[in-house]
């Protein structure tokens, strides 16, 4: 489990081919610190420790996760959000992060104001009735909020801390971002569904 709080932006050393999957060596601060099978986000996809060293943790993404999230795109260079699993102990800052990630969209713009940027990003519909507004939404494993909502978009305020610190700044239209629902809203709007299902069954 995770906040989507992101604890350091590492970078991508090396990207392997492991079947149809990936294997990551990926630099990270906190390297040092971590075991295996320790979990850990990587923009916001939760994976697991497989090796570690002072300086970098490799973790290794299957044909399912490349196939539900932006991580087949990371190569040498590429510059990752981060977040290890959270202490039952610690303030929740952002929300209950899974790490599951529920699709990818696309940034359609991002718009510079006087103190902030507003991110806006493109969905497949379908997913519609898992946002609220202001509700809570993970984008490349950043905790944001949904300031403004669509039917097949979302758009998200950005304050300076969060684009110093993350890997929006590099955020551009056409980029593709993992997204993440809201735990909770998932649960309810999958009991709705069912109970929908069950009514028209009768």
């Amino acid at each position: 489990m995770f906040t989507g709080i992101i604890e350091a932006v590492g970078t991508v050393a090396r990207a392997t081919p492991l079947g149809d999957g990936r294997r990551l060596r990926i630099n990270a601060p906190f390297a040092a610190e971590l075991n295996v099978d320790a979990s850990v986000a990587v923009n916001g996809a939760c994976l697991t420790v497989v090796a570690h060293d002072g300086e970098a943790f490799e973790v290794e993404a299957v044909e399912e996760t490349l196939a539900k999230t932006s991580l087949g795109a990371l190569a040498a260079g590429s510059r990752v959000n981060l977040e290890r699993a959270m202490l039952m102990t610690t303030r929740l800052d952002g929300h209950f992060v899974q790490g599951h990630v529920d699709t990818t969209g696309e940034v359609l713009s991002v718009e510079a104001l006087s103190t902030s940027w507003l991110v806006t990003v493109g969905f497949a519909p379908e997913h519609a009735g898992a946002l609220i507004p202001v509700g809570s939404v993970t984008l490349d494993g950043v905790s944001l909020t949904v300031a403004r909502l669509g039917d097949d978009r979302l758009t998200v305020a950005i304050i300076p801390h969060t684009y110093a610190r993350t890997t929006v700044a590099e955020w551009a239209a056409g980029r593709r971002v993992n997204v993440e629902f809201d735990l909770i809203g998932k649960y309810v709007a999958r009991q709705l569904a069912l109970g929908q299902r069950m009514a028209a069954g009768n």
